[in-house]
């Protein structure tokens, strides 16, 4: 096997899964050999050997892999044709302005730039103003704040700067083009949502590899403190040198990591590299990691490594979860693998009821006891949809795409769950404002 891709001074062990590499007949012997270093896909150490549970998890992730391999182009192009034709629609008005305009050659074409145009997601909860019954002081109002921001960075850059500036009356300071969250449409964005690779780090246990690779880890090098100047600018160190700037500026600032769905996983790694690499100044003004139907980024070592880290600079990390949200449940967590949740879990059900739990209800989404339920649920959500309105106000009424969602989760729940309009409801809906300290010192939300 060719020598593997990373030092031993960067990871203590590893499992790469490259599913570019995968020959059918080679995906279906990995059920038949305990040996996956002989696997042409695998990247591992020599000898290294699981059992049937695992290497059956690994056929499936490799399948859902190649999967969506082939399908990216066209499932892109669809995405795009769909987002184009949405914007479209509004920016004439609907279909009879666009009719009209259409008819009178007048017909207003949209700007994947401008500040009005909007993603796929952004067309499914168009929201922009922030909740001004949470106002700036009640603890509640960094998880408001946090899923605010995490739904405008699907956006571009014009808009983004708008929505902060126009509609939050803040001060923008710039945006990155790196990674968002898993968008409906963005076929690499699942793939790492099921990859099951992963590094192991000394003293921090094992980390997932797409997340990893998506934050900005160097290939051979791993995490050194400082990038490469000759490579390009990555997530982790664009942000860390651009809050060192701000914050050598401002001595009383602190500030927030947020992120949905794969931004969630990398909202998680963020101040765990910072760990890493002791950088205390960042993480003692750090107040806050908030994630929404965040999907699951390491082992047990990872996690109690994370629950000593927010022990240490005293800082608040909260995961929400909405409803049977498929994302969170991945990838798989069971007596077989390694994946595992960690910290405070806020958990809210359909009605927007939240409660701190351990683990999300389903928690591996296959288990065939919780199809009835899920089902049950996804044709309550939709009914919902037409009448959240009278009960809660025109603010969270909902439009025809996002409805359509809700018809697609009847058939596939899940998937309408893990939008983040329902987070946007759930936090302004479910959250009380009272806060306490749990008995390992971590700070967390209670809720009603």
């Amino acid at each position: 096997m060719s020598s593997p891709p990373c030092d031993k001074s960067f990871c203590s062990n590893y499992m790469l899964l490259n599913p570019e590499d995968a020959e059918l007949g080679d995906v279906f012997n990995i059920l038949f050999s305990s040996d996956i270093s002989k696997r042409k896909f695998v990247d591992c150490p020599d000898g290294t050997e699981e059992p049937l549970g695992r290497r059956w998890i690994i056929f499936i992730s490799i399948l859902a892999q190649k999967f969506l391999q082939a399908t990216a182009k066209p499932l892109a192009s669809f995405g795009s044709g769909v987002e184009y034709w949405l914007n479209l629609l509004s920016g004439n008005g609907g279909f009879f302005g666009l009719l009209k305009n259409t008819l009178i050659a007048k017909v207003v074409q949209p700007d994947n730039t401008s500040s009005d145009y909007f993603s796929f997601i952004g067309n499914l909860d168009k929201r922009l103003q922030l909740d001004p019954t949470i106002i700036p002081g009640e603890k509640r109002y960094y998880a408001a704040l946090s899923i605010m921001a995490a739904k405008a960075s699907y956006e571009n850059k014009k808009h983004i700067k708008s929505v902060v500036e126009d509609h939050w009356e803040m001060n923008f300071v710039d945006s990155y083009d790196f990674w968002n969250g898993t968008e409906p449409f963005d076929a690499d964005a699942w793939s790492s949502d099921v990859d099951l690779s992963w590094y192991e780090l000394h003293g921090i246990g094992k980390m997932h590899g797409g997340f990893m690779k998506a934050l900005g880890l160097i290939k051979s090098k791993g995490w050194p403190v400082e990038q490469d100047p000759e490579q390009q600018e990555t997530a982790y160190y664009a942000i860390k040198k651009q809050l060192k700037k701000l914050l050598e500026a401002n001595e009383k600032a602190k500030f927030v990591v947020t992120g949905h769905s794969l931004g969630g996983a990398l909202a998680v790694l963020f101040p765990a590299i910072l760990g890493l690499h002791g950088d205390s100044f960042l993480l003692d003004r750090l107040e806050g990691v908030y994630t929404f139907g965040q999907p699951r980024v390491g082992d047990d070592k990872f996690g109690q490594y994370m629950n000593d880290l927010i022990a240490k600079h005293d800082f608040t990390c909260i995961r929400f979860v909405y409803s049977y949200d498929l994302v969170p449940r991945l990838p798989y967590d069971d007596s077989n693998f390694l994946f595992k949740h960690f910290g405070t879990c806020i958990y809210f059900n359909s009605l927007y009821t939240g409660k701190i739990v351990e683990e999300e209800p389903d928690k591996n989404y296959f288990s065939i006891i919780w199809m009835i339920p899920k089902f049950f649920n996804a044709c309550w959500e939709l009914i919902r949809s037409f009448i959240i309105k009278y009960f809660k106000g025109p603010d969270y009424a909902e439009g025809g795409l996002l409805r359509l969602f809700r018809v697609i989760g009847v058939l596939v729940a899940g998937v309408p769950a893990h939008c983040p309009q329902d987070y946007v409801n759930a936090t302004r809906l479910g959250l009380s404002e009272d806060v306490f300290l749990s008995s390992n010192g971590q700070k967390t939300l209670k809720t009603q």
